[in-house]
């Protein structure tokens, strides 16, 4: 009776691992072939390069925007909303809610992003506006998201959710392994090459 009732809930277990493992495999499938091929093209960046797209823009503040800007006295935090309204009309870039540098001869936004990056100054004296947008094309888009460079916070929410995945994926993995690893003798000897083989790499070439 009790081999019995093992062997029911060894079944059971299986049932289990084998619904959480395809249900995490689901999940993170797209996402760990973009990581995976994300980074190779990480560790030969050499290789992939290409050349930044920059485009220059001016413009020119309206009146009553640089009228508002000037009585806003603040070192930090974003554009008023109607400057930054405005500036949106004269060079086409949106700044709201986005962190400025003020100082006197200038306020200046800073637009970092996956893949590019660019800057929007104002210049208070005269509200004259000069903007510059850099694009570094797909891959370096690619390569930016695989790191969370500048990404935001709901790409950092589906990093996390994606690392969780993976964890369920990996670790239901290696229990299904466990219960068939008695017809599969080579199991656990190529588990252990996957564990020894980095841990060398590391102890005897990684500088």
């Amino acid at each position: 009776m009790s081999k019995k009732k093992n062997g029911a809930a060894k079944q059971w277990w299986q049932r289990q691992f084998h619904t959480w493992h395809w249900i995490s495999a689901a999940i993170s499938l797209i996402g760990m072939l973009f990581f995976a091929i994300t980074g190779i093209t990480l560790n030969h960046a050499g290789a992939f390069s290409a050349q930044p797209v920059v485009v220059d823009r001016n413009g020119q503040l309206s009146a009553g925007a640089l009228v508002l800007l000037r009585a806003h006295h603040a070192t930090t935090g974003p554009l008023p909303a109607p400057v930054a309204s405005a500036v949106e009309q004269a060079v086409h870039i949106d700044v709201s809610g986005r962190d400025a540098e003020w100082a006197e001869d200038a306020i200046t936004v800073n637009l970092p992003r996956p893949g590019g990056d660019g800057f929007v100054s104002i210049n208070p004296a005269d509200g004259a506006i000069t903007a510059e947008m850099t694009d570094r094309g797909l891959l370096s888009l690619a390569n930016d998201l695989h790191k969370g460079r500048n990404a935001g916070g709901p790409w950092v929410w589906f990093l996390d959710i994606f690392a969780v995945a993976c964890v369920v994926f990996t670790l239901t993995g290696l229990l299904l392994l466990q219960l068939h690893s008695k017809r599969r003798r080579s199991t656990w000897p190529l588990v252990g090459l996957g564990l020894i083989a980095p841990l060398l790499l590391i102890h005897f070439l990684v500088p």
